[in-house]
């Protein structure tokens, strides 16, 4: 039986989503016409009206049908719509170094990120969910990895958590670094997908810089998921025998993955017109605000900070080494 929200349950919580979305569309041209520029990009806003609201107010039931499917479903939509500005001779320029890179980097967070949390005294369970969260592409792999390794809901909560709240973090940093850093678009764009955890969070990490930015962005960020597949396999060859829950298809490779490289590739064979292109760039670029105020409608940090100082830690910790392990894989891409 399908478990797709129907219409009437949606409808509340994606108004208060566009709600959101649209007041930061408007602080955003309050910010132009006192400072001239954008001190914080509208998907920034959005992400941190909601969160207020949540952390404040809370979230009605009500709302909660419609926010998931906001921050899930049109998110999803938005990166297949994004493939439509990817031609294959990005992908060609990344080159096959680049996905060594990226897959080393991905394989090295892990057990880094795994021994960190086993030091800080978390338990097998709770420091492969932190780990995968920090490494592939945070709330998914912890999803698509608790039921392989049986982990109790109570890690899931607590993983989630940290994930929820050091990619927000992560979002309001990166950006304000660029003009210090000396990078280019691309090659903020290639950290930027290495470093941040989820897809949505790579388009809010991203946006304000350029276009450039968010394409490679976007693309790294996929290939990192698509580790996911691989890292769940290796996880339940690990249990062995042992009886838990195999993945699905769609949890190991994501419909919008598909949609997203299927577009790159109709685009890169002309087969898309340039009015679709036109209204497929402006669809992913509002579409992704709205699942980011949703993201943030998600969000309690009341509850983040009640998951525990040691989780949290670990995830940090997580995080540091990763970036540096971003930056070192940027230098070897760049390495004559």
């Amino acid at each position: 039986m399908s478990t797709f929200p129907k219409l009437p349950e949606i409808i509340p919580g994606t108004i208060a989503a566009i709600a959101i979305t649209a007041l930061s569309q408007l602080m955003v041209f309050g910010e132009r016409t006192l400072t001239g520029f954008e001190l914080l990009d509208g998907l920034v806003i959005a992400i941190l009206l909601g969160t207020l609201w949540h952390t404040v107010f809370g979230l009605r039931p009500l709302l909660k049908p419609g926010v998931a499917f906001s921050s899930k479903v049109l998110l999803e939509l938005a990166i297949v719509f994004l493939g439509a500005s990817v031609s294959v001779a990005t992908v060609a320029d990344a080159g096959s170094k680049m996905i060594l890179v990226i897959v080393g980097t991905v394989l090295l967070s892990l057990m880094i990120s795994y021994g960190i949390c086993r030091v800080l005294g978390l338990h097998d369970h709770l420091a492969t969910l932190v780990a995968c969260g920090n490494s592939i592409c945070g709330n998914s792999a912890i999803v698509a990895a608790a039921p392989v390794i049986g982990a109790r809901s109570d890690d899931v909560a607590a993983s989630i958590a940290f994930t929820a709240a050091l990619g927000i973090v992560v979002v309001l940093v990166l950006p304000p670094l660029f003009p210090a850093s000396h990078l280019s678009e691309w090659q903020y764009g290639v950290l930027a997908g290495m470093t941040v955890y989820a897809v949505p969070q790579v388009l809010a990490a991203t946006a304000p810089i350029g276009v450039a930015s968010v394409q490679i962005g976007t693309l790294v960020k996929l290939m990192r998921v698509l580790m996911l597949g691989p890292v769940v396999l290796l996880l339940r060859l690990k249990k062995g025998n042992q009886s838990v829950a195999r993945p699905s298809l769609a949890h190991l490779v994501p419909w919008f993955i598909v949609g997203f490289f299927g577009m790159m590739f109709l685009r890169s064979l002309d087969l898309i017109p340039t009015t679709i292109l036109t209204i497929t760039k402006a669809g992913s670029t509002y579409l992704t605000i709205v699942s980011m105020a949703a993201l943030g409608l998600s969000v309690n940090m009341r509850t983040v900070f009640a998951s525990g100082g040691r989780v949290l830690l670990a995830g940090i910790l997580s995080m540091l080494a990763l970036a540096t392990m971003s930056v070192v894989g940027l230098m070897i891409l760049h390495a004559n």
